[in-house]
């Protein structure tokens, strides 16, 4: 699925992006790095409530290629000049991350777990 696909299903908008057109594989919804560490795939979408720099220092280290922020949440400067520095593009919605991941499902974009 498409960046600007996954934007319209989550109303989502953009803090920073080089390309909408990139294409996400999977999606995983998570709070917890050490989670993101252990189960997200490469390739993927990470969607957050954690708005700090480690969200970026994590998405790095496991090629995950998105970040969306949940519940209207916005990064700070920091976050989101590392985040340019490393190509990572950001996204943030205004829904929960149960919604959001419940519409990116509804919309056949698989989880990481099980893959």
């Amino acid at each position: 699925m498409k960046l600007s696909e996954i934007k319209s299903h989550l109303e989502g908008e953009v803090i920073f992006s080089l390309d909408e057109d990139i294409e996400i594989e999977m999606a995983c919804g998570s709070d917890l790095m050490s989670d993101v560490l252990a189960f997200v795939k490469s390739n993927s979408l990470l969607l957050t409530g954690l708005i700090n720099p480690q969200v970026i220092r994590t998405a790095e280290m496991v090629n995950i290629k998105a970040i969306c922020f949940v519940r209207g949440k916005m990064p700070s400067d920091e976050t989101i000049s590392l985040a340019k520095e490393i190509g990572i593009p950001l996204l943030r919605t205004g829904l929960p991350m149960y919604e959001s991941c419940g519409r990116l499902y509804k919309a056949d974009l698989p989880g990481c777990y099980g893959k």
